[in-house]
């Protein structure tokens, strides 16, 4: 299969299709099912309207809850999150490298690992509880899904849908860093087996915290 070519979708947002190889894949299904054992177990996000993300969570390095980070896990068992292993923040220093022609010294502290399943969406937000506007770096395994890339200034149109495919990196900074973005829906059955996942989306999340 001929790969698909890198692609800006806006300004500072670029898409990487066939970004990771299989084996990458298949490392980060492995760890990410160690990571979601605990300490802090992956879980459904509570909104502090009451809202139930449809999304299960987990976190590295600092523990994100709405619309905060913290070091331990208050909403959910108060314990300190796993660490961010150096080897996955360096596939955020490659992504951001290969996106832009340069890593920037891309320094990220903290990863959300969401997993979604055929029915799981995550609604038009902004990733904004960061005190820094360095890169985000989403990467994808599993079933492929519909991901809408939108503007800084409202949820609706203008927007870019995307379809992102296992092993693809989608990073956005600069003037997307603050773009709404959401995925309104996942392809259930379209991942490839040999990834580890029997079916559902895996979508990790590098990020700067700018905290101390």
């Amino acid at each position: 299969m001929i790969p698909l070519p890198i692609r800006e979708i806006a300004p500072g947002a670029v898409h990487l299709p066939g970004w990771l190889t299989l084996g990458e894949q298949r490392r980060l299904v492995e760890a990410c099912r160690a990571w979601a054992k605990g300490p802090v177990p992956m879980r459904h996000t509570v909104l502090p309207r009451g809202g139930v993300m449809s999304v299960r969570t987990v976190c590295l390095g600092w523990h994100w809850q709405p619309y905060r980070y913290t070091r331990t896990a208050d909403d959910v068992n108060g314990e300190p999150v796993a660490p961010l292993p150096e080897w996955l923040a360096d596939l955020g220093r490659r992504a951001v490298a290969d996106a832009y022609g340069a890593a920037d010294a891309y320094d990220p502290d903290t990863a959300l690992i969401n997993f979604y399943d055929g029915q799981a969406k995550m609604g038009m937000h902004q990733d904004k509880d960061e005190e820094s506007d360095a890169p985000v770096v989403s990467l994808s395994i599993g079933d492929a899904c519909l991901f809408r890339f939108g503007n800084t200034e409202t949820r609706g149109r203008p927007y870019t849908d995307v379809r992102l495919e296992s092993g693809d990196a989608f990073v956005f900074g600069g003037p997307s860093r603050f773009a709404y973005h959401g995925v309104p829906k996942v392809y259930p059955g379209t991942g490839d087996p040999a990834t580890g996942p029997a079916s559902g989306r895996l979508n990790l999340t590098l990020r700067v915290t700018g905290l101390r």
